[in-house]
């Protein structure tokens, strides 16, 4: 299932001018620089440890892995899901790496690489939560299901739920306090971030769908126009994967169970 959704998502040629500041590979040769978004709240993707101050993950490997390709100093600049399409038709960086989900609404803006990740939605409750107890315990009424803002979980759940209320927060923060507060019953997430919350408190539980719900590909993004740098990165992301690069940084980050090698 997840091989033929995979197939059928479409790498769109967009017909959009290339940028006004010329090529990104120009760009990058001459400044030797590679400006790369990140959300450093990301655990196991490009996540910043709040007392060292230092990023780690696998798209923090990843591009650290492209800059040396490129022959460039690698510049992270912090972004997130609700600013992510701003910053990068902005200019604000070359390149999203932060297992970015291709949605219909992305692709209408961004362009994507073919898929490094692929994962379905996971909901966290609390310990002491007695409603939650089971997936199927989701979707039924009085039950308060939270998401951040800008996310994917925002217009899945949007769709996918008939009878649970949803509450849209402003950032992930938000949304777990109001989980762990008794405010909502669940959040949802996805694998990576389920594994932060498992790892790093102690009052959450994990409740995992009783089969496929909506297995979402994550890649990285760019602007649209410069089919150059796209390429490019292209090339990268499938030496990554033939080399073994992609693999090993997933299982040194926890997340070989979403990892994509085809």
């Amino acid at each position: 299932m997840l091989r033929a959704l995979l197939l059928t998502l479409p790498l769109l040629a967009f017909a959009l001018p290339a940028s006004a500041q010329g090529s990104v590979l120009d760009r990058i040769a001459a400044s030797r620089t590679l400006r790369v978004c990140i959300w450093p709240d990301y655990f196991g993707i490009s996540y910043r440890d709040a007392k060292t101050q230092q990023l780690s993950g696998i798209d923090i490997d990843m591009a650290r892995a492209l800059g040396r390709e490129l022959d460039a100093n690698v510049e992270f600049v912090d972004s997130s899901f609700a600013h992510l399409v701003e910053d990068v038709v902005a200019d604000r960086c070359d390149i999203a790496m932060f297992a970015i989900g291709i949605t219909p609404s992305r692709q209408a803006r961004l362009r994507f690489t073919r898929p490094h990740l692929a994962s379905d939605i996971y909901a966290i409750t609390s310990q002491g939560n007695r409603r939650i107890k089971a997936w199927r315990d989701i979707d039924r009424p009085g039950t308060l299901v939270a998401v951040a803002r800008g996310t994917l979980h925002e217009t899945v759940m949007q769709d996918k739920l008939q009878a649970a209320t949803l509450k849209i927060l402003d950032t992930p923060h938000a949304r777990e306090q109001e989980v762990e507060s008794g405010r909502a019953d669940v959040f949802m997430t996805d694998y990576p971030f389920s594994q932060r919350m498992l790892k790093t408190t102690d009052w959450a539980r994990l409740i995992k769908p009783d089969r496929s719900y909506h297995i979402t590909p994550y890649a990285y993004a760019m602007r649209p126009g410069d089919d150059g740098w796209h390429a490019r990165v292209e090339q990268f992301v499938a030496g990554a994967k033939r080399s073994g690069l992609l693999k090993a940084a997933a299982e040194r980050h926890g997340l070989t169970p979403i990892v994509v090698l085809d």
